[in-house]
């Protein structure tokens, strides 16, 4: 009665090989639906947990991953691990997550604590364009996926796998967007220059001015970090000048939320006085009192695509000649920040994608974004 059951008892029950039921555990492929529901069914009715000891030291490896990310403050890292958690856990890895303040020697400290601690690869959306740290993994072939943010580093950018959003794409939607309503003084604040995101969203934004023939400002671009206090100092800014931009676009919701608050402090209304669009569609900037108009990204969908590819490095091995680079499209949803309710307009569902597809310059511009070889 007492008796911990393991996995050649539901083998004898089911009639299997006790290799068959390692498969099905482990959601492999090469076995039938019906073998494996069958043995799920058995393991479950007989109380079976998996020895994590004993199958690591079998499969010698720990069942671990390390999660880097820059700050646990930015609601966007929140939504992202959910995705990283889940579908860790589905496939029996556990995560140390580890917040870098987006400092490169913390980041240092934690890769050699998690390597300390013996994690099978590690999960980085912290990394800076020109990173060391994770070239030095790189070159070594230790097993990393970056998510959300990459390397640009010309020795080790083809090596590294990377899933995220097309931000390039994003950063020119959100800018189309505020110029199809009717502005010409566009006010952007860029995150880190160190980041990937930052660089690409205001790539994208520049390509929108160039595209519908707006003049490009210089003092209408404004560096960021990422961070509410920086968007609501960048928006002090905007708001001061004699000629201040009659819309902004925060390349991120968190710094979103502290231009709104600027521009409710000055006594200005948004979006009448002001209009505002983010990126990211982090959980808070669909309240009611903000219904912020944003760039979406599928977070969890990321988070979770991040961890099957590296999982799949780990077990499989990894034999290809370049890194593979999985964009995925990102969304236009529009609330009360940027004005369109106001314009009368009918929307054919939440976003404009349909709509905005029919345009000819859009086409155009879209095609001239995507040139560039792209995988995914």
């Amino acid at each position: 009665m007492n008796k911990k059951v393991n996995i050649k008892d539901i083998a004898r029950i089911a009639k299997v090989s006790h290799t068959t039921v390692s498969r099905a555990l482990n959601d492999k492929s090469r076995i039938r639906n019906e073998t494996k529901e069958k043995i799920l069914t058995i393991a479950k009715e007989l109380g079976y947990r998996p020895n994590f000891i004993a199958r690591s030291l079998v499969m010698r490896r720990t069942m671990t991953l390390g999660l880097v990310i820059t700050n646990i403050a930015n609601p966007f890292y929140t939504e992202l691990a959910q995705g990283i958690e889940k579908t860790a856990t589905k496939l029996g890895y556990s995560i140390i997550l580890c917040s870098t303040q987006s400092n490169i020697t913390t980041e240092k400290q934690y890769i050699e604590m998690l390597r300390s601690k013996g994690v099978d690869g590690i999960i980085f959306s912290s990394a800076h364009m020109e990173d060391p740290n994770i070239v030095a993994l790189a070159e070594e072939e230790f097993p990393i996926i970056m998510v959300n943010r990459r390397t640009y580093h010309p020795t080790v950018k083809e090596k590294i796998d990377y899933v995220g959003v097309d931000n390039i794409l994003g950063g020119f939607m959100a800018v189309e967007h505020l110029i199809r309503l009717g502005h010409n003084r566009i006010g952007v604040i860029g995150g880190s220059a160190e980041s990937s995101v930052g660089l690409e969203r205001l790539d994208g934004g520049k390509k929108a001015l160039e595209a519908y023939g707006v003049e490009q400002r210089d003092d209408f671009f404004l560096e960021g970090n990422f961070l509410k206090r920086s968007g609501y100092q960048r928006a002090k800014q905007f708001l001061k000048m004699a000629e201040m931009p009659t819309a902004i676009f925060a390349t991120n919701d968190y710094m979103a939320l502290g231009v709104y608050q600027s521009i409710l402090e000055e006594g200005l209304r948004i979006p009448e006085d002001v209009a505002l669009i983010g990126f990211n569609d982090i959980e808070f900037s669909s309240m009611q009192g903000i219904e912020l108009t944003t760039i979406g990204q599928k977070k969890f969908e990321m988070g979770a695509i991040a961890v099957e590819m590296l999982a799949g490095k780990i077990e499989e091995g990894d034999d290809r000649p370049s890194a593979k680079e999985i964009f995925l499209v990102p969304e236009l949803i529009i609330r009360k920040t940027c004005g369109f309710h106001l314009k009368g307009y009918q929307m054919e569902s939440r976003n404009e994608l349909k709509y905005e597809a029919r345009n000819p310059k859009l086409e155009t511009s879209t095609n001239f974004l995507n040139s560039n070889d792209r995988n995914g």
